[in-house]
């Protein structure tokens, strides 16, 4: 008895830089069992084709404009619950990975070594399997595990995250108006979220915004 070989995994694959995008989908077409279907330029665009492509899994890469891969992760968990998701980085940072997990994404992959460990990572996660990037504490992971398994508080977000998507959009030299028509939300709701970025982050102005925004990840300097 024969039985019929699994179709390939539908991949959607999100980074705002077309060469680093022709490089992960060469990696992931030469596997018989892995297909890129779509492909976006940033993380707004992969929600939107997250919502009409046929896909099985998300590759996002973290520093993407208008959403960031943490943001996309976090709407495309709530948007396609069965979506499996991996987070695409240049940063061996124990925040992202974190805050990748808290997210729903199944792994995190550093861009550096992605022909090593891409492969690997997104056939983990259609198992439904965590991919543990090389390098990240084991002791640490367990930990955050446990407390998550026991209902313990995780860490903290400093701030919220309709405060983290206008920060960026803020860092990006939106205007209030622009900032209001992209997040369909008044100009005076986006003033009282900066004024309260400003006083939760202890912050004066637009630039130091832009820093903070730079130093966390969520715009490329």
């Amino acid at each position: 008895m024969t039985t019929t070989p699994r179709p390939p995994t539908r991949v959607l694959l999100a980074d705002d830089h077309a060469l680093v995008r022709r490089g992960v989908r060469l990696i992931l077409d030469a596997e018989p069992d892995l297909t890129v279907v779509a492909e976006a330029g940033d993380g707004a665009e992969a929600v939107a084709l997250a919502r009409t492509q046929d896909v099985d899994l998300a590759v996002l890469d973290v520093a993407m404009p208008r959403l960031t891969g943490l943001q996309a992760a976090r709407e495309l968990s709530r948007l396609r619950p069965g979506l499996r998701i991996l987070i695409l980085t240049m940063y061996d940072n124990e925040q992202y990975f974190f805050e990748a997990l808290k997210a729903g994404a199944a792994g995190y992959v550093l861009k550096s070594v992605a022909d090593r460990d891409l492969v690997e990572a997104c056939r983990a996660a259609i198992r439904d399997e965590p991919f543990i990037y090389p390098g990240a504490e084991t002791t640490l992971i367990r930990n955050y595990l446990d407390r998550a398994r026991h209902g313990e508080p995780l860490p903290a977000r400093a701030i919220t995250e309709r405060e983290e998507e206008i920060l960026k959009l803020v860092a990006e030299g939106h205007s209030s108006k622009e900032i209001a028509e992209i997040l369909v939300i008044s100009a005076k709701t986006v003033e009282r979220h900066r004024a309260n970025l400003l006083r939760k982050l202890g912050m004066r102005d637009r630039l130091e915004l832009t820093r903070y925004a730079i130093r966390v990840g969520l715009i490329e300097p």
